[in-house]
Formats: C-alpha cells, structure tokens, sequence
C-alpha cells in the first residue's frame, strides 16, 4: 500500500506506483515479472527487479485493470471471464476450472489414450463379454455398467448434433470388428481414426 505523500513524490520521479495492492496480487506479479518481493527497503540494491515490456491501463466493461504485457518469466496469468449474468458466469468459471484441472493432471501424467468415445465404447464391450459369461441377476447390473459406459459417446454425438443412434452403433461396430483407433470426428459426424485426428484424453482423468 502506497499513500499519497510518497505516491506524490514517486509520480515526480515518472514512476508508476499501484496503490492498495493486496498480497496475492503482489505474489503473482512477482511469478510473472521475476521479481523479488522486499518487506523493506534497508538494502534494495542486492534485490532482483522484475522487468515487462509494457504496463497500460485498460477498460474491461467497466472496470478499470492494469495489463502487464511482455513479462519476463510468465508463471502466472489472469483470465477474465464476462457473460450477460451470474448463473452463466458460473457455469463458465466451472468449466475454466474443470478444464485446468484435466491440464494439470495431463502435465503430472503424459499418458494419454485415444479419446472420440474410444475408451468408453471398447470398454463397454468388454464389460458386455464379461456379462455374457455370468450367470444370475448379477449380469443384468454388469450389463447395466456396460450401457452406461455407452451413454458417453452417445452424449458426445449428442451435444454436436448428430443422429447419435446410428454413429453410436457404428463405433461399437468399428471397434468391435478390430478397429481399436476408432472414435466420433465430431467434424464430420462419422467414426474416424482417433491417431491419425490426433484426438486424445489424458489417461489419469480417465481413470
């Protein structure tokens, strides 16, 4: 926090100061600059500064930020998110957060596995050839397990629009006949080879 005598005097000088900034701010500004953060000012000549190629003040709706550009390490960053009311930002915040979620486990995880519907549909049919060799109600709920694992690829046909009785069944034929790259390109609406489109999930989220 900076008051208005030294402000003043700083503003003399051709610094720019930023006043009431809290110590969060302080820290991620010290990830993205490369700078040390000093509790005083006893020997600031042994301390590391933080260098950017430009600070301006934007307008963002309208709220005033300031925008740090050309940072020297860049180990952090501010998304800002904008919608036409509170249960749509929510929702987005959600997804931002469920997105990074699944990147930081991709960067701790590098496995990853064929993704378009691919893991769930080969995996529904091994649940439904294990179903097939077990007697009593208890495959009735193996097979139960089996159908849902189909719903996946039927909710990603879904959501893009295509007719998902049919690309459904097709993927589960594909990959049934020995086709184990199959998966939905959602580009096109067919069952397309998920190496060579380059389609992947990251195996830890999977699991």
């Amino acid at each position: 926090m900076i008051y208005n005598y030294p402000e003043q005097l700083l503003a003399d000088a051709g610094v720019m100061v930023i006043e009431h900034a809290d110590f969060d701010g302080m820290e991620r500004l010290s990830a993205v600059l490369g700078a040390e953060i000093l509790s005083t000012f006893d020997d600031p000549s042994e301390t590391v500064l933080g260098t950017c190629a430009q600070i301006e003040e934007v307008m963002i709706g309208e709220d005033k930020v300031i925008k740090f550009s050309g940072c020297q390490k860049n180990e952090a960053c501010s998304i800002v998110l904008r919608g036409s009311g509170a249960h749509i930002l929510d929702e987005a915040e959600r997804s931002l957060h469920d997105a990074i979620c699944v990147l930081i486990s991709a960067v701790k995880n590098h496995r990853t596995i064929y993704g378009g519907g691919n893991a769930e549909m080969r995996m529904a049919l091994a649940v439904q050839e294990l179903a097939n060799t077990v007697e009593g109600k208890q495959s009735l709920a193996i097979e139960a397990f089996a159908k849902a694992l189909r719903q996946l690829p039927t909710i990603i046909a879904d959501n893009a629009g295509y007719d998902s009785a049919e690309i459904v069944q097709n993927l589960r034929s594909t990959i049934a006949n020995g086709d184990s790259e199959a998966g939905l390109n959602m580009f096109t609406g067919e069952v397309d080879n998920m190496k060579t489109l380059g389609v992947t999930e990251c195996l830890r989220v999977k699991e």
